[in-house]
């Protein structure tokens, strides 16, 4: 059930992608106009300030040919000789050498002040005095204040010039004057994205002498608004500087413009200067990134759709696998009969996660098997425990009330003599070493459950303790009537074992024999292997190790119940009216010691009344024995017959027991 405020992933997956990219989108553009605004008005300054550079050298050079091509006319014998039908044809052609620049051209007679021949409505006002002895070339400026006089009428004629040049005639005498009107700029209005532009001409004394606003040609730059920066430019420009400068004309449009300096092309005086500039809107000069951003904009439409139609493509494509294995889960969540997992997805990472969600599930599958068999083996522990508890209780009952009742015999003096009384005395300490016995027991399975039990390793000889453990239950044995049968070896097997706990479990091992055989053998074989041929069963690699085997031919263990005997509580035939006696305890208590100690104990029985085999094995001390002792596993000695337990040298049978050990170790039931 989708609960309040949680979203699909369809929903999520699609608005994700959309809230990601769509930022990011219009962050990159917002970033890209920036950068292309910058190149584009760097672009733009670099082309005004080459635009200024060469409006200056085309200014220069046009006033220098002129100059120079006066000078040349003025040189004519046609010129000289003052015949106005000679010089009219002359000077129209001249008019025509020079090209469009030029307004009109005359002569004039000095003397007379008077025009000889030309095109110009008016004369100059220049006489004798203009010139020099050497002959300068006369310069005059036309401003629109002069515009009544010289004719100039047109606003957009710009940087308009007088050039006068005097004239000898044939004697070399000063005559004459060639004079020429030129417009050295005319301002036109530039196509938008342009970077040429306009030309604006200003003389070192701040008049202005072209500007894309005619009516402040002739005007002083420092008598307009928003000219703070012309001052400063005048002061850099001058000094030869070149570059470019942010400025305004009028109150609302932000221009940029390129400038440079050249020196007055119409005086000979070096430090007047022209400031050249080419000045275009900052708008203009931007033109270009209208298109740009109509391509941004163009191209974010289209990437915000194309990413909304992948969202849309992208969300059915990762949507429905997950939505599947959703439905599966949900399936099995509610005990339906679940189909089978969806596989074969386009994606390998679904595919994989399939796969592990099935692995997952017959996993979940065999460990839900393992805890219901697990949970029935609790209860049935339970039930063992419960059987152990009455069984116990039964077994500490039983010696309890016999040591009683053999004490008030005594305590009460109903014993007919002495012998009676130390054969009761005898019953009761037999029987409190049996209950002894028991409690250890507890006392071990209880250490051992609680992680406790520990072991002192030292060396021992092996063979010297199974000597003893064997003078201990000799008489058992015999008096059963069964036939012992030993193969111990002479020399010394020496282990590094807990020697107390070792005698324990051999007295458990050999203890079970005894008590679970009614007629026929008990032997007993060690055997010493690991001269690298064959593997160590301890998982040491090379090792030494010595197997002692306890064979009986008794009752034997139905092989599906072998594999409880080492569990503690755990009894073949756990009712306290069973035929032989115990708590459960001795094989789980000497596994766990034998393990301890390094070692390994195994049983192994054919089934019901084919007997029963106890191997324990233990890792050998480096050096103990002489490698000519070791016997390889495919040559084992077996046991001989007729070797008996009386040809072993050992102790005698009634030697004192040590605490804790003797009849009690008796009790210690296979079945543990």
């Amino acid at each position: 059930m989708v609960k309040f405020r949680q979203s699909s992933f369809r929903r999520i997956l699609v608005t994700r992608i959309l809230l990601l990219f769509v930022p990011v989108l219009l962050v990159g553009e917002m970033t890209a106009l920036n950068k292309a605004r910058s190149s584009i008005l760097r672009n733009a300054r670099q082309n005004l300030l080459e635009s200024a550079i060469g409006q200056g050298e085309i200014i220069t050079t046009a006033i220098a040919n002129l100059t120079t091509n006066l000078m040349i006319a003025s040189q004519t014998r046609i010129l000289q000789s003052g015949s106005s039908e000679q010089v009219q044809p002359f000077l129209t052609q001249l008019s025509q050498d020079l090209g469009k620049t030029l307004d009109c051209i005359q002569l004039i007679n000095l003397s007379r002040d008077n025009i000889i021949a030309g095109n110009c409505s008016e004369k100059p006002a220049v006489g004798f005095e203009a010139f020099s002895q050497n002959k300068a070339v006369y310069f005059q400026t036309i401003l629109p204040s002069l515009v009544g006089k010289t004719g100039a009428k047109d606003p957009q004629k710009q940087i308009q010039l007088q050039i006068t040049v005097p004239v000898n005639n044939r004697y070399g005498e000063l005559a004459y004057a060639l004079n020429i009107q030129v417009t050295l700029h005319q301002q036109i209005i530039n196509q938008p994205g342009s970077l040429a532009g306009s030309l604006v001409v200003i003389s070192d004394d701040g008049t202005i002498l072209a500007h894309p606003m005619a009516e402040r040609v002739g005007t002083k730059i420092q008598d307009h608004p928003y000219g703070e920066k012309i001052p400063n430019l005048l002061k850099t420009a001058v000094i030869g500087d070149s570059g470019s400068v942010n400025l305004r004309f009028t109150a609302g449009e932000e221009l940029v413009a390129g400038y440079t300096v050249i020196h007055s092309p119409i005086t000979k005086n070096k430090h007047k200067k022209w400031i050249i500039l080419a000045v275009t809107s900052v708008e203009n000069a931007l033109f270009s990134l209208e298109e740009i951003k109509l391509i941004l904009i163009v191209l974010t439409v289209g990437l915000i759709g194309a990413s909304l139609l992948a969202s849309f493509y992208l969300a059915p494509y990762l949507a429905g696998p997950v939505e599947e294995l959703r439905d599966y889960a949900l399936n099995i969540n509610s005990h339906h009969a679940a189909q089978p997992i969806p596989r074969n997805f386009k994606i390998k990472e679904f595919n994989q996660l399939a796969q592990a969600i099935d692995q997952m599930v017959e996993r979940m599958k065999a460990w839900a098997e393992e805890l219901e068999v697990a949970w029935k083996e609790a209860k049935s522990a339970n039930q063992v425990k419960s059987q152990f508890l009455a069984t116990t209780s039964h077994e500490l009952r039983n010696p309890l009330n016999i040591i009683i009742n053999c004490i008030r015999v005594v305590r009460d003096d109903l014993c007919d003599n002495r012998e009676e009384e130390l054969e009761f005395l005898l019953r009761a300490d037999e029987t409190a070493i049996h209950l002894l016995g028991i409690i250890n027991d507890l006392l071990d399975i209880s250490k051992i459950e609680a992680g406790k039990l520990s072991v002192v390793m030292m060396p021992i000889d092996l063979r010297q303790l199974l000597v003893d453990v064997i003078n201990l239950q000799s008489v058992n044995i015999q008096q059963k009537g069964l036939q012992l049968k030993c193969e111990l070896g002479d020399l010394p097997i020496m282990v590094k074992a807990d020697g107390g706990k070792l005698k324990q479990v051999l007295i458990n091992i050999i203890g079970n024999a005894q008590k679970f055989t009614e007629k026929g053998s008990i032997s007993i074989l060690t055997e010493v292997h690991g001269d690298g041929a064959t593997p160590a069963p301890l998982g040491h690699h090379n090792q030494s190790y010595v197997s002692i085997s306890v064979k009986d031919t008794g009752i034997g263990i139905d092989p599906t119940q072998q594999d409880k005997l080492f569990r503690p509580f755990v009894m073949i035939d756990g009712s306290s009216t069973r035929r032989f006696e115990g708590t459960g305890l001795g094989l789980a208590i000497s596994r766990n010691l034998i393990e301890l100690m390094s070692g390994k104990i195994v049983l192994e029985s054919g089934g019901l009344h084919q007997g029963t085999t106890v191997r324990i094995t233990l890792p050998l001390m480096e050096g103990s024995i002489d490698n000519s002792t070791l016997l390889p596993l495919e040559k084992k000695a077996s046991l001989d017959n007729s070797q008996h337990w009386k040809s072993l040298k050992s102790p005698s049978p009634l030697a004192p027991l040590p605490e804790g050990e003797g009849e009690n170790q008796k009790s210690l039931s296979r079945e543990g």
